[in-house]
This record gives structure tokens, sequence and C-alpha cells, in this order.
């Protein structure tokens, strides 16, 4: 990671930022009322910056395709590249070309929108940029989503709504409660400790693991907070296991199948980290032979999730589209983080969320 220097410490007339997804004409305001010196070029497809021959330029996964009616800009590159040389601050989600360093040459800091930062891990751009991530800003909807897909397995939701499509009367599903159950949060961060706080409303006893724990202590709203070497008691004890830690090279594949194998037959998981952390493989026979009770699953180590997988056609799965996060608000959300750390920038002070390669978030 390079010193990242800032305005207060050089002598600039102005600082341009760039935006690589669609943001409100109100949101760019908020930015720009941040600092007199801001000017905030957002890259729009509809302008033509994304496309050529109607194929994207920027690999960014949240932009639709070209509007009805609007013709690629045979300019959109030369447009584009003139944007990346005049910025020195960019907004963007991942992923990012490998080139970027060399495209934007004024640039000193990239403010990702996502929590994890494993897509520019391995990179150059951690090395000779400053990036920051949005981590702490999907506690809520992350949280939210979490407590209704435990209620939904808890309610074999996928089992009713299959009955539902089929005008099938189930009486013998029987629904199970939250009530009294244990859930064990792998990885006790913002939204670990939101999941727990949700979960203590519904009168859970609630254990998590943290990475930088030594001993079992107790901090509310968590009963048990256990060490790393703790995963084993972890797995036996829940009803529930909910992953909510970071993509990293000790993290992944962290439940396999002898982890599987060793929860309560009628456990669920919950994974709203990433993909890569679970087993993929071993995941689909524990759910096919009953190693454990269902899944509700956010993320997959290939996305999106190849229509052949297994996971769609199972019963006791809930299959969302790596959108647990994402919510009507998801851009201010995005927009209000990045103003903070946008004035701790102007002011010359340590950004929040600074990625360190050493850790791997």
């Amino acid at each position: 990671m390079n010193q990242l220097s800032s305005p207060n410490n050089r002598e600039m007339s102005s600082i341009n930022i760039v935006v690589t997804f669609r943001i409100a004409t109100e949101l760019v305001d908020r930015i720009t009322s941040v600092d007199p010196r801001l000017t905030v070029r957002v890259l729009m497809p509809e302008e033509g910056y994304f496309f050529r021959g109607g194929r994207p330029l920027w690999p960014g996964y949240w932009e639709p395709p070209l509007p009805e009616g609007v013709e690629p800009d045979p300019d959109a590159e030369t447009r584009l590249q003139e944007a990346l040389e005049q910025a020195n601050v960019m907004l963007s989600p991942p992923p990012l070309p490998s080139d970027l360093v060399d495209r934007a040459p004024n640039l000193g800091w990239l403010q990702l929108t996502s929590a994890g930062a494993e897509p520019v891990l391995g990179t150059d751009l951690v090395d000779r940029l400053t990036v920051t991530t949005s981590s702490g800003m999907h506690v809520t909807p992350v949280g939210e989503y979490t407590l209704g897909m435990m209620i939904m397995l808890a309610k074999r939701w996928a089992l009713i709504s299959r009955a539902q499509v089929g005008h099938r009367w189930v009486e013998s599903i029987i629904p199970s409660e939250l009530y009294g159950k244990t859930v064990g949060i792998i990885g006790l961060g913002h939204i670990g400790r939101e999941v727990g706080r949700l979960a203590k409303a519904f009168g859970m006893r609630v254990i998590g693991l943290r990475r930088s724990a030594t001993a079992r202590t107790v901090e509310p709203p968590v009963d048990e907070v256990l060490p790393s070497i703790d995963l084993a008691y972890l797995l036996q004890q829940s009803d529930y296991v909910v992953l909510t830690l970071p993509l990293t090279e000790d993290t992944r594949h962290l439940l396999g199948e002898a982890e599987l194998r060793s929860m309560k037959k009628n456990a669920f998981i919950v994974n709203v980290a990433r993909g890569a952390i679970i087993d993929e493989a071993a995941l689909i026979r524990a759910l096919q032979e009953g190693w454990i009770g269902g899944a509700a699953v956010d993320v997959f180590e290939s996305e999106p999730l190849p229509p052949e997988s297994p996971l769609w056609d199972m019963e006791n799965v809930i299959v969302s589209p790596h959108n647990a996060g994402n919510t009507e608000i998801y851009a201010a959300r995005t927009v209000d983080l990045f103003c903070d750390n946008l004035l701790r920038y102007l002011k010359g002070e340590p950004l929040e969320n600074v990625v360190d390669p050493g850790r791997g978030y």
C-alpha cells in the first residue's frame, strides 16, 4: 500500500472524483458539497463510457445493458481514458481493470463499494494505491436477511413455497421455532454482532467465533465469544451456523466434509460471507445425504450459480443471488460512507477500512 497524500499536504486547486456506478444527481451533490475543490464525474453507460460494439469496457457488475435506443459510442474508450487520467479518487464496485493504476496515474485512493477486499488482493492495486472497503455498511440489510433466512428455514418455507406452486396442501410440514435454539456465528465483525443482537430478540442463545479471541469470554449480545480453536465446539453446539467472516487464505474452505459431518443432523447453515469459505461440493453432499438439515446460501464459489448446480432444486435449500446487502438505499449508504472517508482524506486523517494485504481484508 502506498502512502496516501492528502490535499492538506499538497497544493490542489481541484480534486477529481470518478464514480463508476449509477448514482442519482442528489447523491452527486452530496459528494460535491463536502468541499468546493471537488468535481465528480459519474461514468454512466448511456453516455457510452462502458461500451464499444455493445461490449463493456469496464467489468463492473452493477451496470445494466445499454438503454433501448442508445447506440454504443465509438469514442467511449477515449473519453473513459480521459476520465481515468484526471482521477485523484475513485468510488467503484469490483471487479476492476488489471491495468487501472497505469491508466489512472494520478489516482491515489480507491474506495470500493464492497465489504470484501478479495477482488483486489494479489493485484498491484493494494501496493500502489490506498484501497478502502465499505465494511460496516451492510450491517442492517445483511442482519435482516440473515434473521429472515433463519425464520424461513425454521418454518420450512422452501417446502411450503414449492407446495404452493404445485397447489398442494401439505399438512405434514412441521415448522420449528428459533426460541431456545443456539446460533453459532463465525466472524464477529459488524454484521456478526448485529446478527447476534437480532437473534437475542428471538430468545436464542448466541455463541460466536472471533479470530482475535484468545479465550472464551462473554460480550453481550454474544453469550460466548470463542477463539478460533473452538470451531468444532461451535459447530457441535449450534442449531444455526451463520458465516459472516471475510474470505482469506486461512478461511478458504474453512467448512469442509469433516466440519459439516460434525454438525447436528437438523442444523442449518446461512452463508452471507463468501462462497469459498465452504467447500461447495461437500455442502451439496451434506444437503443431499442429510448430514445437516438445510441451508440458505447467498454466495457461491462460482457466481452466477451455474444452472446445473443441484442447489437450485433442493427442498432444504434457499438460494439468493448475492443480494443480501443490496436494498433500495444501497447507493445512498455507499455515498454516506464515502463522504465520511472523504472528510478524513481532506483533513489528512487516517481513512477507515484500509485494506491490509497481510490480513486479507
